[in-house]
């Protein structure tokens, strides 16, 4: 979620990560996560206090003053990204398909490239 200001509108936070603020807190499905006392106001959440309290690292470009926050990691692995289903030619068996959902469970890094 790019940001450029500390004050993230509750309506964009639930639209860009499927976070909805209620009054027990941050809350996503059945999870929710209490937040500290300020942290909700007039329609916004400070993103810091979110950032702090989800795990959702908070990156800044010192050059242009954006802030991207990245998605929550409520223990040791992400749980709030799920790669979409890749289906490709696996070039060392003979072109049979390879899908990605068949690594499930393990940690998988892709690397994508573009000549532009």
């Amino acid at each position: 979620m790019i940001l450029t200001t500390q004050e993230i509108e509750l309506t964009a936070l639930a639209a860009r990560t499927g976070w909805a603020i209620k009054p027990e807190g941050a809350c996503r499905g059945e999870v929710c996560v209490p937040l500290p006392a300020g942290a909700v106001n007039h329609g916004s959440v400070n993103a810091r206090a979110l950032s702090d309290r989800l795990g959702m690292p908070i990156v800044r470009d010192a050059a242009t003053g954006i802030e991207c926050m990245g998605p929550a990691a409520l223990g040791r692995a992400l749980n709030s990204t799920e790669a979409a289903e890749l289906v490709l030619p696996d070039l060392a068996k003979d072109g049979r398909e390879f899908r990605l959902s068949s690594l499930r469970g393990q940690k998988v890094l892709l690397v994508a490239w573009a000549s532009w």
